[in-house]
């Protein structure tokens, strides 16, 4: 049993539910502005209000898996993307301290702040996913002992951002279709027009970036060879995205949250597939790139994590079904706060 290979699909499935279910509540954020009212942005922000935080265990999960079964990549990609994960933190906690302090004081200009400091850090938060994201898959520079030799800049180039501007046009229609879902009347009218906005945005981006990727990072198929049964998570994720536009305007905003939800799985997929042995990508030498095997644990701590694993995770399935089973249905005005 490779368990090398068993953390690293762990890890992934980890990133793919954190995606999906944090990415549709950063999405909330994002349009967070549009709505025209302070009883609509109550509804906005009282449409997560009880699942955002279950919602970012996934990535703690995530965390706490990484340093413990690959402690040296952990290491590395903390140290090379420091600053961005520091302002990343600083985005999570402002996001939940405006949900919570909001309707705290009866002013309009602190709702403002508070309105504004939840949009700004959904926003950023998104942008940064996607910076990292495209890095780990356009490669770091790094020396022989796997230590990040360059600086922010190195981080910021052309594809970074795309993939940065692409993650917030994805989530922003995945948060589009789950406010549609929770919503009703006008506000609900509303986001079904600014679900096309989205979706339009996010297909032009993700053609650009496909390209993009598939011209300057050949690599990212490489392992196809080995692998072809990544071509049919392309063809699914290419299924995904155009059943969109069909159930929005057939009026099936279910059926199109479920694709947008099947289309991130699929992209995370082939992210895991495209970087594969490789956890932490050099730029400059592939030689010192840590893989699945040269960055892992002990095999005595992979199989003991294991354990725990098949143990805690079907509790945290558990916990997520049950709060969304408990809050489901449209989102009211007493919904807020819980």
């Amino acid at each position: 049993m490779d368990l090398n290979l068993i953390w690293f699909v762990l890890l992934g499935i980890l990133l793919a539910g954190y995606a999906i279910l944090d990415g549709f509540d950063l999405g909330v954020g994002i349009l967070h502005p549009l709505a025209r009212t302070d009883e609509e942005r109550r509804l906005v922000m009282g449409s997560i209000g009880p699942i955002w935080d279950g919602n970012e265990v996934w990535l703690v999960t995530f965390g706490g898996a990484l340093f413990a079964a690959f402690p040296e990549a952990y290491a590395t990609i903390f140290s090379a993307f420091y600053t961005p994960f520091m302002l990343l933190l600083f985005c999570l906690i402002f996001r939940g301290v405006s949900l919570e302090f909001r309707n705290k004081v009866e002013s309009q200009q602190w709702r403002r702040l508070w309105d504004f400091a939840f949009f700004g850090a959904s926003l950023v938060a998104t942008f940064l996913f996607g910076v990292t994201t495209a890095n780990g898959l356009l490669g770091i520079p790094l020396d022989e002992r796997g230590e990040f030799t360059g600086d922010i800049f190195d981080l910021l180039g052309p594809y970074p951002l795309l993939i940065g501007l692409l993650t917030v046009a994805m989530f922003a229609l995945h948060g589009g279709l789950y406010l549609h879902m929770k919503t009703e009347g006008g506000i609900q009218r509303l986001f079904y027009r600014w679900i096309w906005h989205a979706w339009g945005l996010y297909l032009v981006l993700w053609n650009l970036a496909t390209m993009y990727t598939l011209v300057e990072i050949p690599r990212a198929t490489a392992n196809f060879h080995e692998a072809p049964w990544a071509l049919g998570v392309v063809v699914l994720n290419v299924l995904a995205m155009a059943n969109i536009p069909r159930c929005i305007f057939n009026h099936r905003i279910g059926q199109a949250f479920l694709s947008s939800a099947l289309g991130i799985l699929c992209q995370v997929t082939l992210l895991g597939v495209a970087i594969f042995p490789n956890l932490v990508t050099a730029s400059n030498d592939p030689e010192f790139s840590l893989t699945v095997y040269t960055a892992a644990s002990s095999q005595k701590t992979l199989g003991i994590m294991l354990i725990i694993a098949f143990i805690g995770m079907p509790l945290v399935v558990t916990y997520t079904a049950v709060v969304y089973w408990t809050f489901r249905g449209k989102v009211s005005e007493d919904v807020y706060g819980h």
